[in-house]
């Protein structure tokens, strides 16, 4: 098998340059494998200046200024694309709802699944382009029969390939990822910035969800939706608290709680359920929180679906650990059982399954079943 990044023909890429020093490195390794790169900034927001400003952005109008200058370095032509609407619609409204229906989703997944991948990439194969470039650690692998897989990127430490885990063979067969091949530290990556000349080499990282402008996600779901005062609830349905709206909360979460007096063992208590109907929220000890097994929705493929149960290691969030798991698709259904308990685990967030280093895919997670024997979602 083959990187792409590898390919000795060279390709018309489109590179994706967010204004951040990855996606400009990225569009450079492309420039000088002796790709035909063109560089393009998505305007992902009709009102630039309410999006994040200073870091790793993806919409401001600094970041459209910044991976402009890095363009101008690389020596390509650059381009800004108005996407705003379709990410209002695709990423934003889907966000808000997800939380209003007790959910907690990943805005990035839903980002590269519906913009990056589909509206972008759609767009730039009807322009011609033959592959769509990004500053994403992940690498893909061309089989003998031509066919592409998604690999962990080589550095474990900076593999983004869970929020990759949407990607289906199609996109894949048009993807690239230059970053995902290279042992290299990010100090490092910003060296090889400073020494192309590209100023963003010092721009900081932002890992906060970029159309939340202070980063207080509760209150922008909240002004979003409105306050609506709930209670709090420990196991046996007895109120201990109370708060101001049941989207604000996950699954797992421990700080923010309003609760008036401690547990009778005096250990924390977590937020062991969401239910947006009557805007409860329940809590119980770390030990509730076990979950041995689940189900998961809207299945996606890096390539051919899995047949029968077969045994993979998942992932459950972007910066999680590998857990083992059996997993078999029925009637469209995924049900996958732990080896061992996990935590944290919550309705609306994907789990990517892996085989070794190759991504087989991701599904949405519906339901899951606790050790103690209750099924939530």
């Amino acid at each position: 098998m083959t990187q792409n990044s590898q390919r000795t023909r060279p390709l018309r890429v489109l590179a994706a340059m967010s204004g951040g020093v990855d996606s400009a490195v990225a569009a450079a390794r492309a420039a000088e494998a002796g790709h035909d790169v063109t560089g393009v900034h998505l305007a992902l927001s009709a009102n630039p200046q309410s999006f994040r400003t200073g870091a790793r952005g993806c919409c401001t109008i600094e970041d459209s200024r910044d991976a402009r200058r890095a363009a101008d370095v690389i020596g390509i032509p650059f381009y800004v694309w108005d996407l705003a609407e379709r990410f209002r619609e695709d990423v934003v409204e889907d966000f808000v709802a997800e939380y209003e229906a007790g959910r907690t989703p990943n805005p990035c997944l839903r980002c590269n699944e519906k913009i990056k991948f589909a509206a972008l990439l759609d767009k730039a194969l009807a322009l011609g382009f033959d592959a769509v470039c990004t500053g994403h650690y992940a690498t893909v692998v061309t089989a003998p029969d031509g066919s592409r897989e998604l690999h962990r990127a080589s550095d474990m430490a900076k593999d983004q390939s869970y929020v990759l885990g949407v990607l289906d063979e199609r996109q894949l067969a048009h993807a690239m990822f230059p970053l995902g091949d290279t042992l290299t530290t990010k100090d490092e990556i910003r060296a090889e910035a400073e020494r192309r000349g590209l100023a963003v080499a010092k721009k900081p990282d932002s890992h906060d969800i970029c159309f939340i402008a202070d980063g207080d996600t509760q209150g922008f779901l909240a002004g979003r939706l409105g306050r609506a005062e709930g209670d709090i609830v420990d196991e046996a349905g007895t109120k201990v608290g109370s708060h101001d709206g049941a989207f604000g909360f996950t699954i797992g979460q421990r700080k923010g709680l309003r609760i008036g007096h401690p547990a009778a063992d005096g250990k924390p208590r977590y937020v062991l359920d969401i239910s947006p109907v009557d805007n409860t929220v329940t809590v119980g000890p770390a030990a509730s929180l076990d979950v041995t097994a689940l189900t998961a929705l809207k299945p996606r493929w890096c390539g051919t679906a899995p047949a029968g149960p077969g045994g993979y290691t998942a992932q459950l969030r972007a910066h999680g650990d590998e857990t083992p798991v059996t997993a078999e698709l029925t009637d469209g259904t995924l049900h996958v059982r732990f080896d061992a308990p996990v935590r944290g685990v919550a309705p609306g967030q994907a789990i990517v399954l892996y085989d070794g280093t190759r991504v087989v895919g991701s599904a949405t997670i519906a339901t899951t079943q606790r050790r103690t024997g209750a099924l939530t979602g």
